[in-house]
């Protein structure tokens, strides 16, 4: 067990391992419980669809190409 002082401002700071471990990152959102005299702390993460493919997801500073746009004509010139 390890111990945390908290802020003046009523404030704690995570170990680093146990946010890795739980995957808390910074906007995650904890619920916090009081059962009997101690605190219960569940991480709440959004339901987060992944895509189906990562199509889409970089956006290019060039032009795009044509749809109808041949590679084969370009060996043949």
């Amino acid at each position: 067990m390890e111990l945390i002082e908290i802020t003046e401002k009523g404030q704690l700071t995570l170990p680093k391992e146990v946010c890795q471990r739980l995957g808390i990152r910074q906007g995650s959102q904890i619920e916090l419980t009081l059962v009997k005299e101690h605190l219960e702390l569940r991480v709440k993460h959004p339901s987060q669809e992944s895509p189906p493919s990562g199509f889409g997801m970089l956006k290019s500073q060039r032009a795009t190409v044509p749809a109808d746009f041949d590679v084969a004509n370009l060996l043949n010139q």
